[in-house]
């Protein structure tokens, strides 16, 4: 199910999310989730989703996941640091991206972000430290 306001948010916040057409799914400390539907216009050849429209997903769904779990004095966070291990294409349906916190300490915030195809097949795996602010 679609979280409509969470959508907005993200929209609002970071408006590439709109322009890509993430949809969130959850969003709480523990887990954010957002999706997003495999377009022509966001494929490279042979119909395979970009891998830079995939680290999209992951950035900003582990960013909201990392604003979550901010200290109480924590304005907002920037990516300091991401690595993404591609292991399949998608090539049709959606790509949903699950984030959960790893560390959440006073100066960084680490989130863990799977992206998996339809199939529940796993597509990537992202791992990001994000700098609080």
């Amino acid at each position: 199910m679609i979280d409509t306001e969470g959508t907005q948010l993200f929209h609002q916040t970071m408006p590439f999310t709109e322009k890509l057409g993430v949809e969130v799914l959850e969003q709480r400390a523990e887990v954010v989730r957002s999706r997003l539907a495999w377009a022509q216009s966001l494929c490279t050849l042979g119909g395979v989703l970009h891998g830079g429209v995939l680290m999209s997903l992951a950035d900003a769904t582990g960013a909201v996941c990392a604003y979550l779990n901010l200290p109480a004095d924590g304005q907002g966070t920037t990516t300091v640091e991401s690595k993404t291990n591609f292991l399949r294409a998608v090539r049709s349906g959606f790509a949903t991206a699950t984030a959960r916190p790893l560390h959440a300490g006073r100066t960084f915030i680490v989130v863990e972000t799977e992206i998996r195809d339809d199939a529940d097949r796993l597509v990537a795996k992202v791992t990001q430290t994000q700098a609080v602010r």
